[in-house]
């Protein structure tokens, strides 16, 4: 594996990223426009252990060119080989090949630059902003993080996807997508500060598509000036 893979390959073949080949064992529609995928790993976390929202990435063919995309592993099971992806489906290479995709069915990925560290000092307090695309992501980090409440901001509504928010802890406020994200950011600026107010160790996580989330995490850092520990912000998507 890793022959064909253009430069990005190359590059994480230089990095000493770990190939693996996933099969699929089982498919869900769980939403119209949000599949989830069933794999044995191929060796994966055998090799790699686990931790909170790890991703991996996967290799898709683009009219003949190599493509590829991260996802986050969902509910990893170390002792039987076992995850399942979740896709939120749009246009595009790794939407059609997930559309499509059927037990038996099979696709390389790579293991290359995934990590996690707990913030330190816990958070009294965690500010997160996503959208369909991060919703895994966002799971396993609200996981990970165990009692500390949230205040979540979603882009694109419920539409029943799978939440593993606790209504106890965490408040979901849905935004819809609107003027490529400046709905979002409009939002986020107005109710943030105000949240952020008197709270003593708050996290920031930020999660959605490339440029809403460059535009949000500047705002944090700078405007309002939290520090770089205190803020995880990673574009999931371009538009």
């Amino acid at each position: 594996m890793g022959q064909g893979r253009g430069w990005e390959g190359a590059v994480l073949k230089l990095l000493r990223a770990k190939d693996f080949r996933f099969t699929v064992t089982g498919d869900e529609d769980v939403t119209p426009a949000y599949r989830r995928l069933r794999f044995t790993d191929g060796g994966l976390l055998a090799a790699t252990g686990v931790h909170p929202t790890m991703w991996v990435r996967l290799w898709f063919d683009n009219a003949g060119k190599p493509h590829q995309r991260a996802y986050t592993l969902v509910d990893p099971d170390p002792e039987n080989g076992t995850f399942a992806l979740e896709f939120a489906l749009h246009e595009g290479c790794a939407s059609d090949w997930a559309r499509a995709a059927a037990p038996g069915d099979t696709i390389e990925a790579t293991v290359q630059g995934t990590g996690f560290e707990q913030p330190s000092p816990a958070p009294s307090h965690v500010f997160a902003v996503g959208d369909p695309a991060s919703l895994p992501a966002l799971n396993s980090l609200l996981d990970a993080l165990g009692p500390a409440p949230a205040t979540v901001w979603f882009e694109g509504g419920d539409d029943d996807l799978p939440f593993r928010t606790d209504p106890g802890r965490h408040e979901l406020r849905t935004v819809p997508r609107r003027d490529s994200g400046a709905h979002l950011v409009d939002r986020v600026r107005a109710e943030l500060p105000e949240l952020l107010h008197g709270t003593s160790d708050p996290y920031v996580w930020i999660a959605c598509d490339t440029a809403t989330t460059r535009t949000l995490a500047a705002y944090v850092r700078k405007e309002l000036g939290l520090p770089k520990q205190r803020v995880h912000a990673l574009g999931y998507w371009r538009p």
